[in-house]
């Protein structure tokens, strides 16, 4: 395998709660090579892997829904997990951000919990891996937001509303395939309130897991790039999570962007969760996106630790692969550093104060 020269600055990941799990040893193997999870230290240095957004996700209080047991003929249902209680999300999300940040002291100077662009360059240029905070979901944020401001100083510069499932804020599209992300209402006052209140500190609104007339009420309402960092293509995967031409166009005009989702359930067109998703499925979104919205607005959202990706990816390391299969495909050095890494600093110095 080719190490990339490019490093990967990627727009998802949910190696924090996957390092949270006892069976990572709370954070300790983080440093070691391991054969469980995607991101590892010496892993990301082999792949190539420069950081990312490192998502705080609030596992529900009852078990996930089985994919296998929703299943039919034609995709899946998955039934909609219930909403999380405000302090038992505080006290998880309290928890991770802590290991993040615990991670950063103990490394030497590895990772680096980063709050401006400059602060990413900085671990481009120094071999650093650059995190940012970002919470998969707003549960622990209470609907006055009296607690924003906490977060922000604590590093959090991004913000998914939802995931897929209700909160104060909005509502997530199901795990559905096939589907339309039209799945049910709008933000509600306090997701309005939360969508300008991020706005004025410069936090950056994910639109991935929001429902169809989620996106529209931010698209109405932010004055920053819209962005979706870890969603495909609708008209390839018609999945509720992916985007349809129409959103992609809304992306387009507010000079936002997409990061390519790893999970096969999102890249295939059968929408089926198999690991034999072909490496030219990947390059046929990134191509769609390219085409839609232009090469400055496409980068990777992995979705690494969070879902079953390509066999022919494995893990973190496995990313020069991806790219050489892009080079193959006609993107040249330009287009790959774009796509690797430049895309995701140029939206963050338009979002970020």
């Amino acid at each position: 395998m080719t190490k990339t020269t490019f490093p990967v600055f990627d727009g998802h990941n949910d190696t924090l709660l996957n390092l949270y799990n006892d069976e990572r040893g709370q954070g300790r193997s983080f440093f070691e090579r391991s054969e469980i999870g995607h991101i590892d230290l010496p892993r990301a240095k082999e792949g190539g892997f420069a950081g990312g957004f490192f998502a705080i996700f609030i596992p529900g209080t009852g078990s996930m829904p089985d994919f296998d047991a929703h299943r039919n003929e034609h995709g899946y249902d998955l039934p909609i997990p219930d909403a999380v209680d405000t302090a038992y999300a505080q006290r998880e999300a309290q928890a991770m951000s802590d290991l993040l940040h615990h991670l950063a002291r103990e490394s030497d100077g590895q990772l680096v919990v980063t709050r401006t662009v400059d602060a990413i360059e900085s671990c481009l240029h120094n071999d650093q891996l650059a995190a940012i905070l970002h919470f998969e979901g707003a549960e622990p944020i209470d609907p006055a937001l009296d607690t924003l401001q906490n977060y922000y100083d604590n590093g959090l510069r991004s913000l998914g509303l939802v995931w897929s499932r209700p909160n104060a804020f909005a509502h997530g599209v199901p795990l559905r395939f096939p589907s339309s992300p039209d799945t049910g209402p709008g933000l509600t006052d306090a997701g309005k309130a939360l969508v300008k209140a991020c706005n004025q500190l410069g936090i950056m609104i994910d639109l991935s897991h929001l429902n169809e007339a989620g996106f529209w009420d931010v698209a109405k309402l932010s004055d920053a790039p819209l962005v979706a960092t870890h969603s495909n293509v609708h008209a390839i995967s018609p999945s509720a999570r992916n985007l349809t031409d129409k959103q992609l166009d809304a992306i387009k005009e507010s000079d936002g962007m997409v990061g390519l989702n790893f999970a096969v359930i999102f890249l295939r067109e059968d929408g089926q969760w198999e690991g034999d998703a072909p490496l030219e499925t990947m390059v046929r979104h990134i191509d769609y996106l390219v085409e839609r919205i232009g090469i400055d607005r496409v980068g990777f959202g992995s979705d690494f630790d969070g879902a079953k990706i390509p066999d022919a990816i494995g893990d973190v390391a496995g990313l020069p692969k991806l790219i050489d299969a892009l080079r193959s495909a006609g993107y040249d050095d330009e287009a790959l550093r774009k796509i690797t890494h430049e895309n995701w600093l140029r939206v963050l110095r338009k979002t970020w104060r």
